[in-house]
């Protein structure tokens, strides 16, 4: 199992963005229960000398899931192929991959829903005999054969974990959903960010940037790059709270993280349909964006703030969102509608 790291990837990330990424469980940030867990499934498995469980990470995008698999492959020193669902067109596809794994290596499969199901029931015999099915020919001359594979360990990760069917999700050994930071979390990651990016951030700019990242290090370290622009180009000796102020105005960006978008979500709802419902589609149409990117993206967040609410006839503007866009509110907008608990006695 001892060779050297050698971490390969069909999709790469830019150079900055990686160099932030990081490289040992001693460096990542948060997620403590997940960490301890593979921690252990880890040494179990070096000390047996055998490839670890298959494993599937899901929650919101940002989060970590890819810089888990990296971790983990350099944990076991070994190579790690990436790709993702949509990737994966045909069963031939896959068995190309699987064909060209080495011993132990590790596959991480992005946006693993998104596996078509004949992929899928290719996959079934590699999760767990490390076999893969192939026909060769056609018609009634067309014949099964079984080949064998490299011991891998396949990594999944998803922004939809529902939408896994069964018999792929029970052949994964540990699942795990990364839930989103807390302020004190983003402030570390953010420091440890700035030594990298050799430029100095204050407490209070620190604490600023972590409110308005949605409890995400992705868009954390995004802001925390546009933060650094502004220090640079004003010849700033470090980050100050005013800083972050100004250049997060000039994103978009108010004090509870949302951005021009969330607002206009927001402000279709109450402006166009009097507070709601409103569907998905007439949401997605309403503003040119896409059905799934508001739903994976803008509303999640939206949700967890309180400023919207489902019902079974689609989306409502609360009082809370009235209030933060200094809207009058009118309690006979939303009074009409449906309660979620109407119907529960």
């Amino acid at each position: 199992m001892e060779r050297n790291s050698a971490i390969e990837t069909i999709v790469e990330d830019p150079v900055l963005e990686t160099s932030l990424r990081p490289t040992s469980f001693a460096q990542y940030i948060g997620q403590e229960k997940i960490i301890q867990n593979l921690e252990v499934l880890i040494q179990a498995a070096k000390e047996r000398e055998e490839t670890i469980d298959h494993l599937l990470f899901y929650g919101a995008p940002g989060l970590g899931k890819t810089s888990l698999a990296f971790i983990i492959a350099h944990e076991m020193n070994v190579n790690i192929k990436v790709t993702s669902g949509p990737a994966i067109e045909r069963p031939g596809d896959l068995a190309a991959i699987l064909t060209n794994l080495q011993e132990n290596d590790i596959l991480f499969i992005d946006e693993i829903h998104r596996l078509s199901r004949s992929v899928e029931e290719v996959l079934y015999p590699s999760m767990e005999d490390f076999k893969l099915d192939i026909i060769i020919g056609k018609g009634p001359s067309a014949r099964s054969i079984r080949l064998d594979i490299p011991h891998f360990t396949l990594i999944g990760a998803t922004t939809k974990a529902g939408m896994l069917s069964s018999p792929l999700r029970d052949r994964f050994g540990y699942v795990a959903k990364l839930a989103f930071y807390t302020h004190e979390e983003l402030m570390e990651i953010l420091h440890h960010s700035a030594q990298k990016l050799n430029f100095k951030l204050d407490k209070n700019a620190a604490l600023e940037l972590a409110k308005r990242s949605r409890g995400t290090p992705r868009i954390t370290l995004r802001l925390l790059k546009r933060v650094r622009d502004w220090v640079q180009v004003k010849k700033a000796p470090s980050a100050t709270k005013e800083i972050v102020d100004e250049t997060l105005l000039a994103l978009g960006i108010d004090h509870l993280g949302l951005d021009d978008t969330d607002k206009k979500l927001l402000h279709m709802i109450i402006d166009k349909f009097a507070g709601g419902p409103v569907g998905l589609d007439t949401m997605a149409a309403s503003t040119s964006e896409d059905p799934n990117t508001i739903e994976d993206v803008f509303e999640p967040y939206l949700l967890q703030l309180g400023l919207i609410e489902r019902t079974p006839r689609g989306r409502v503007a609360t009082v809370n969102a009235y209030k933060h866009l200094n809207i009058p509110y009118k309690e006979k907008t939303i009074a009409s509608q449906p309660s979620l608990f109407e119907n529960i006695k």
